[in-house]
């Protein structure tokens, strides 16, 4: 064989092996990953669940699962049989969604989260409108971006309330006023400490509410860190707002 046959060939197997690893590639980036799941069959997918562009879901009626796929959110209701990826158009209100959401310095609008020309929903309904905003009503481990700055949220603005807040022996009022929804975690009566219970009471909770603090360092710098980071730290919670929030991005978007 002549060099430049040689040469041709070993081309020709460059070429190949790049072609297989943007082959590869494509794979990988085409996979979801399962955000959220309701319904009868969410056992079958829980979050977390990552998902070859091969796999298939089949749905009972009453099932909702979302899934993220290169940032952007797919909504699937079943009953059905669905493919893991598919084709998501870009949404405008999507980047606008997630800045919003996971914005490390939470902007403070009225009332929850805005949903377009909707009417504005009841308080019950209503979603504290970025994930590093404690919302008091929520249960479990929160994932704190920066201790000295946790703000409490509550649904609406309207009448004084107090929310009492128990942790080791310690105990604080947080009142919240008319015409309010936020109000800074009282750091100096009872001070923020990770992996402690801390009980919440009063405030129109039908029920004591209980939550402990998770550190989490630096703020992941895209959705799929963030998803990823409050998975594994266990922030049920802030995942579900998110997850809830890309979804009527999504729906909003066409």
């Amino acid at each position: 064989m002549s060099f430049p046959e040689k040469s041709i060939r070993r081309m020709g197997l460059t070429a190949a092996a790049a072609i297989m690893a943007l082959a590869v590639a494509g794979t990988a980036a085409a996979q979801s990953m399962v955000v959220r799941s309701t319904g009868p069959s969410a056992g079958k997918y829980p979050t977390g669940t990552k998902l070859k562009s091969t796999d298939k879901l089949t749905l009972a009626s009453g099932d909702k699962v979302i899934l993220m796929q290169g940032g952007k959110t797919r909504t699937l209701s079943g009953p059905g049989t669905f493919g893991a990826t598919g084709v998501i158009q870009a949404s405008s209100s999507m980047g606008t969604t997630v800045t919003r959401m996971l914005s490390p310095s939470p902007m403070r609008p009225r009332g929850g989260a805005t949903r377009g020309d909707l009417p504005e929903p009841a308080p019950s309904e209503m979603r504290a409108p970025n994930v590093w905003l404690l919302d008091y009503r929520e249960s479990g481990t929160f994932c704190v971006a920066n201790p000295a700055t946790l703000m409490l949220w509550r649904p609406n603005m309207e009448g004084d309330t107090a929310l009492e807040i128990e942790s080791g022996g310690k105990k604080a009022t947080v009142a919240i006023v008319d015409g309010a929804n936020f109000r800074k975690w009282p750091t100096d009566q009872v001070p923020l400490q990770y992996g402690v219970d801390y009980r919440l009471s009063g405030a129109g909770l039908s029920k004591p509410v209980t939550v402990r603090f998770a550190e989490m360092g630096a703020i992941p710098d895209t959705v799929e860190g963030s998803v990823d980071m409050l998975m594994a730290k266990g922030c049920t919670p802030q995942l579900n707002r998110l997850a809830e929030a890309m979804s009527e991005a999504e729906t909003a978007g066409g």
